[in-house]
């Protein structure tokens, strides 16, 4: 019998409810928070106060710990999937490669935020490239989603 979920499906339904909070929840629930914070701060131009202040501590806190995720799924799930050509169809490779590809904007905010990246630029840069990363998170974390919950048998013509 066909496996009829991807597994990035596959991953958020095993375990409930710790693979939903751990791979889904914590992550969205901060994107989420630094988005409406983002946006909050561009209203007001207020770019000193406390919403800042939380938005660039969840910025790192996320930032790292999706860097973890990312090692773990690429390690154990991504490279094995792979090499031992277990994936489920192109739906799959790319909800699954999508999510992961979530570490670059999600990383790269942690990094710009304890100023590793963009040293030196002026303060609109940053806050330009602050919001170009969560808006690279939403698009890669969204196309996931969707893929991810696609029945691969779906696209069988392309299975690999």
């Amino acid at each position: 019998m066909e496996n009829s979920m991807t597994h990035y499906m596959e991953l958020l339904a095993s375990n409930q409810p710790w693979n939903l909070i751990i791979f889904m929840a914590i992550p969205v629930i901060f994107a989420e928070f630094i988005a409406i914070t983002e946006l909050y701060i561009l209203f007001t131009k207020n770019f000193n106060g406390s919403a800042r202040k939380w938005n660039k501590i969840a910025g790192i806190i996320v930032g790292f710990y999706f860097l973890g995720i990312f090692a773990y799924l690429f390690t154990t799930a991504w490279i094995p999937l792979t090499i031992n050509g277990g994936w489920r169809g192109f739906a799959d490779v790319i909800a699954v490669t999508f999510y992961l590809l979530g570490v670059v904007p999600l990383f790269g905010m942690a990094l710009l935020e304890i100023g590793l990246v963009a040293r030196g630029k002026e303060d609109t840069y940053k806050h330009k490239l602050h919001a170009t990363f969560v808006a690279i998170f939403l698009v890669v974390a969204h196309v996931a989603m969707i893929f991810g919950m696609v029945n691969p048998s779906i696209f069988a013509a392309t299975q690999m």
